[in-house]
């Protein structure tokens, strides 16, 4: 039953900072009060439209699309303010009434961004006159035209613009009355009456809806004030009148209109008059423009011709399987009608190679095609690795194909401006995407309109735990702490409940960073657009999701980083050695490379490099592609369980066994372990007589886990496999051990796909490492922790770094002739590209750098400020100027200014400075004489501007004390204690299940890394160490769970600071005294005790017979525990014998 009341001026989060609720919250709401049908009228846009149209419909409620346009007052492309007018804009709100209306006013809202935007995307009435057809209008807000003169009291230039509006919009236009107790708005309400009863015009009541419920009107004043940059006690800000702008009931709005005759009930009239719904399934895709040579516009003739060419050059033998394998998917795209998709992928992917733009050798389950292998999309032959053409098109359930592209980052513009120029720039654009108020942001921002202070709030976002799926909700079960936080007062009781509120709304609107959509036409013909006020950037104003519902042609265009890594590094590799690497075709047999994975050396290596992963492939000893196509497949939650026993099965530790013997051709790859969803499918088939296509949609239910699909499955699957002579017993088992797996078997191709360029960086790394670590750390410059990482890798190769040096640096990290690793200038904090590029020039064009004063001289075109030089000088980039960083940091201003004076002298054409005049001749200034900053000042601004310490190590004047202290192996002594120090790198703040802090730390030395495991007692009493850059020492157990060899994990039982840590921990001095050491020696040893005396124990462990020894504490001598006395005696005794404890 339609209810007589129809909301039909309403906002979501999409109306981006000004309304509180999001869609569902408003279907909910609508649905709650048992209304049928909802309108959204977003400000200016249309980036509701597809998820507000689907949420309805699940709902059960009829939804309206529409919008409240901003009418400007002249033209739409006059951007200039109006005096006493100011920006000079009107509210107008538009209905959806058909198909016409839908396309009419999306060309409205698209010409508002693209051509009319002034602070808001505005059109006129001009546009209004061309684009009017099916669309209702209502007068708006008092920002509406009419409105807006009524509450002026303005009876006449009220009237003429309802004349104008009504005109425009033929019996479609309704005079529009508001009441939230505002008096402007009861203002208009007699005007709004008379004009009504005068021109005949009909009334419609609404209530311009911002948030959902009443008690959400605080929240949404938040939200006003962050979208206006106010604070919510700024007595001169713009507000919304109190409890007001919510849902209202049927019977509330009743209440409000009941005197304004028809008012309540034209809103069922105008939500009869819309009857549209959005077109969705259908597919608009491009035409592919084909040769004319060809003498053909079939697009499957053209597919097949480049096929039928290209897969002799793929395959030696064209044999059946081959020619078999081809007909068919070429008949199932035929079918699906997507030739064009395949042939406008492989023309853009052409594109990229003959422009040398690198392209992946494909991801995801396109790679199990022979099409996209024989045009070029891939570089796996699928039928070498079992890949499966219905695991990517299923020819029983017809969908788009799904073809993402990974593109080197530096190319990927390239590739979007070719589509843009070949297929029309109004055809092609980038994809909208909207960043939402997440756990933390939204806390930050509701403090910052409350006017906290910001490291109070900081403190509590950062209660937070680290998970991208954290919600406020979630993070008050985990932490304790952070739930007691609106116990503290009003002002923190609000900040959690007005975030609660506000969490998970849209902020903002941005490009996706990848997406691409290509329409067959004019975009706008289809979906609105949107231009960026800030960047300019064009976009859809619907997501990826949207697009795909309205059977738009999107692709993903992503920039993989690892494939600037090895175009960096080829490039490197041909500067260095005059070698040229084709990528494309490196023996997949290379003895180096496997011998790179078996020893778990795969820092930097794409999807290969974690801790965990090293340790599994130093197990597994892979020697095929197949090897790590599974590793890549099995390293993921859930199928990581199966690791241990896929690799004792394929090192004969384990038995090899199959439920059925019918599987083991299915399954011989991989050990008799489903490890791929193609596997499932391939077992669907051979036991069950499922084709590939029924598999695959069997895949997908159990993946999903359908639990009704899954039922009828399981009836089809058991039935086929009796039909095949299996019995039912066997067969549930059969379909059972399949859907236990198939929740957590990974795609194939995609693996075999990415496996492939983990081969190519691991083969880079394996034959020339510095070229490839350099190319990986200009990749990763701006992340501190991975540059510290790769460092720590080219080092352990036995690989110089060279610090940054303004007289050897490029602006990227390089390679120089002694295959030693030079720090870029770029990746220097304050740099950048610009300024580093120039300082390479002009030292390639005017020789070294001699001086600061030199330096400033030859970079005077301004581009070098005192900014930048205080950060080469500091990073130490300077210091082959043959000044101290003090010196040189003393004179920047001095430095700047006589580069300036040599610069203006130029300008005017006064004399050279190699003049024989010597008033002339600017002389460079005098170094002052002070010295050095201290060791600890000079690192800890070097790791300020470079982000981690280069050139020194803080714990350098600890490593005789940690060297002495540490107990990593028990060398001797019968003792579970580890013990080790160092500097604290790393710190990961956890909760255990009592919502109790605790910490997992990283330290370093120069003898051992270490993670150190600080759980909640442990954290309680030293948490005051546990702050990143402390320099600490710890006593504790080795973890149970220590598998990674090259990083020791402890139990933290103390924690210790590192300064007089030798005094902190010695309790006795140690020495192995052997029974065959000559009298002389022991005499020698009292003589170097007594000269040496102290406050410990001297105890000599007396060693005679067989390993047999007596412990002797003297009496007589307590000795220092100073480095030089354990010096002297293990030069008489040998390093092992002699120790603190």
């Amino acid at each position: 039953m339609s209810t007589e009341f129809v909301h039909l001026h309403n906002h979501s989060d999409y109306s981006l900072l000004d309304a509180a609720q999001s869609v569902e919250m408003l279907c909910d709401r609508v649905s709650e009060l048992k209304m049928d049908t909802i309108a959204l009228t977003e400000h200016g846009n249309l980036f509701s439209m597809i998820p507000f149209y689907k949420e309805a419909v699940k709902k059960g409620i009829k939804p309206i699309i529409g919008c409240e346009l901003y009418i400007a007052m002249g033209s739409h492309t006059k951007k200039e303010r109006i005096p006493g007018k100011g920006l000079g804009y009107h509210h107008l709100v538009l209905l959806v009434q058909n198909e016409i209306g839908y396309k009419n006013l999306m060309k409205l809202v698209s010409i508002g961004y693209l051509n009319g935007f002034y602070y808001k995307p505005r059109v006129d009435k001009e546009l209004l006159k061309k684009y009017n057809e099916g669309l209702i209008a209502t007068s708006g807000c008092l920002k509406g035209e009419v409105n807006e003169h009524a509450y002026l009291g303005d009876y006449e230039k009220a009237k003429n613009a309802a004349v104008e509006y009504s005109e425009i919009f033929p019996n479609r236009f309704f005079l529009e009355v508001q009441d939230h107790n505002i008096s402007e708005e009861k203002a208009t309400h007699p005007i709004i009456k008379k004009l009504s009863s005068e021109l005949n015009l009909p009334m419609v009541a609404t209530n311009d809806c911002h948030y959902a419920r009443c008690e959400h009107w605080e929240a949404h004043d938040i939200l006003f004030c962050l979208g206006t940059q106010k604070k919510r006690d700024d007595v001169n800000r713009l507000s919304y009148e109190p409890e007001q702008f919510y849902i209202k009931s049927q019977d509330e709005m009743y209440n409000k209109f009941n005197s304004f005759s028809g008012a309540i009930e034209n809103t069922r009239k105008i939500a009869d008059m819309c009857d549209f719904s959005i077109p969705m399934g259908k597919l608009h895709l491009p035409t592919f423009p084909i040769p004319k040579e060809y003498k053909t516009e079939d697009p499957d003739k053209y597919l097949r011709i480049i096929c039928e060419q290209n897969i002799k050059k793929k395959y030696d033998n064209i044999d059946s399987k081959v020619l078999n394998r081809l007909n068919f998917e070429l008949d199932v795209i035929k079918k699906m009608g997507f030739a064009g998709y395949f042939l406008i992928v492989m023309d853009f992917i052409q594109y990229a190679k003959n422009n040398s733009i690198p392209v992946g050798p494909g991801r995801g389950s396109a790679v199990g095609s022979i099409v996209s292998y024989a045009t070029g999309i891939t570089d796996i032959d699928p039928l070498k690795y079992n890949l499966l053409f219905e695991r990517f098109l299923n020819p029983e359930r017809i969908s788009m194909p799904d073809i993402d592209i990974d593109f080197c980052i530096e190319g990927r513009q390239s590739v979007i401006d070719y589509i843009k120029t070949r297929y029309g720039d109004d055809s092609v654009s980038q994809i909208i995407t909207f960043g939402r108020m997440k756990a933390k942001s939204v806390l930050r921002d509701v403090g910052r309109v409350l006017d906290m202070p910001y490291d109070q709030v900081d403190r509590i976002a950062k209660l937070i735990p680290d998970d991208l799926k954290i919600t406020l909700d979630k993070a008050f079960k985990k932490n304790k702490e952070f739930s007691e936080i609106k116990n503290i007062d009003k002002t923190h009781e609000n900040l959690i409940e007005y975030s609660r509120i506000l969490e998970g709304l849209n902020r903002h609107a941005s490009v996706h960073a990848a997406g691409v959509v290509i329409a067959p036409n004019n975009l706008t013909e289809y979906i609105p657009l949107y231009k960026s006020a800030s960047t300019g950037d064009v976009t859809s104003q619907v997501d990826m999701n949207g697009l795909e519902d309205l059977g738009l042609l999107k692709m993903d265009f992503l920039g993989l980083r690892t494939l600037t890594v090895i175009d960096k590094a080829i490039k490197m590799i041909y500067e260095n050695h005059n070698i040229k690497i084709d990528i494309e075709k490196l023996h997949l047999n290379d003895e180096k490379t496997y011998d790179l994975f078996s020893n778990g050396k795969t820092v930097g290596i794409f999807q290969f490099e974690s801790g965990g992963m090293r340790e599994h492939l130093k197990n597994l000893q892979p020697s095929t592609l197949e090897d790590l196509i599974a590793m890549n497949a099995l390293y993921r939650p859930g199928p990581m369980e199966n690791i241990p026993e896929f690799i004792n099965r394929k090192k004969g530790k384990k038995r090899i066994t199959y439920l059925n013997s019918s599987l083991e051709p299915i399954l011989k790859e991989t050990y008799g372990i489903i490890v791929y969803q193609e596997q499932v499918m391939q077992i669907a088939s051979e036991v069950a007589g499922f084709t590939l296509a029924k598999a695959d949609i069997m895949r997908k239910a159990m993946g999903k886990k359908k639990i009704d699909e899954m039922a009828a499955i399981k009836v089809d699957f058991v039935d086929g496999a009796i039909k095949k002579g299996f019995d039912k017993k066997k067969s549930v088992e059969i379909f059972d051990l399949v859907e236990k797996f198939a929740q957590y078997g990974f795609n194939k191709s995609h693996s075999a796909a990415y496996a492939l360029v983990a081969y190519r960086t691991a083969w880079l790394k394996a034959h020339y490492p510095a070229e490839f670590l350099a190319a990986t750390m200009t990749t990763e410059m701006n992340d501190t922790k991975r540059i510290v990482s790769l460092i720590n890798e080219a080092q352990s190769l036995k690989i110089t770094i060279i610090p940054p040096n303004i007289n050897q640096s490029k602006p990227e990290f390089s390679v120089n002739k002694k295959s030693e690793i030079v720090y870029g200038l770029a990746a220097i904090k304050n740099i950048g590209y610009k300024a580093s590029q120039l300082i390479y020039k002009q030292r390639k064009n005017d020789g070294k750098y001699n001086s600061i004063f030199s330096m400033c001289k030859s970079l005077s075109n301004g581009i070098i400020n005192k900014k930048i030089l205080e950060s080469l000088i500091i990073s130490g980039a300077c210091d082959s100027l043959n000044s101290k960083r003090s010196q040189m940091y003393e004179v920047i201003d001095q430095a700047i200014k006589f580069g300036q004076n040599f610069n203006n002298n130029q300008n005017q054409n006064q004399a050279s400075l190699f003049s024989n005049d010597d008033q002339n001749v600017i002389v460079e200034p005098e170094i002052p004489l002070i010295s050095e900053w201290n060791k600890n000042d000079l690192l800890a601004k070097e790791k300020e501007i470079l982000g981690f310490y280069l050139t020194g190590d803080p714990v350098e004047d600890y490593k005789d004390d940690i060297k002495e202290l540490s107990i990593i192996k028990n060398n001797n002594r019968d003792s579970e204690i580890v013990r080790t120090g160092g500097i604290i790198v790393n710190k990961k703040l956890l909760y255990d299940k009592k919502n109790r802090p605790w910490a997992i730390i990283e330290i370093s030395n120069q003898i051992v890394k270490a993670e150190v495991f600080v759980f909640s007692k442990e954290f309680e009493l030293f948490s005051d160490l546990l702050e990143k850059d402390s320099l600490i020492f710890v006593s504790g157990t080795l973890s149970t769970k220590n598998q990674d060899k090259d990083i020791l994990k402890i139990i933290c039982n103390k924690l210790y600071a590192l300064n007089n840590i030798r005094d902190k921990i010695t309790k006795s001095f140690n020495i192995i005294f052997d029974e065959s050491r000559s009298k002389n020696e022991l005499e020698e040893i009292k003589n170097i005790i007594s000269n040496n005396k102290g406050k410990y124990p001297f105890i000599i462990h007396f060693k005679y017979g067989k390993n047999q020894f007596q412990k002797i504490k003297s009496r007589r001598y307590l000795v220092s525990n100073q480095q030089s006395l354990l010096k002297e005696l293990r030069n008489i005794l040998g390093e092992k014998n002699v120790w603190l404890s």
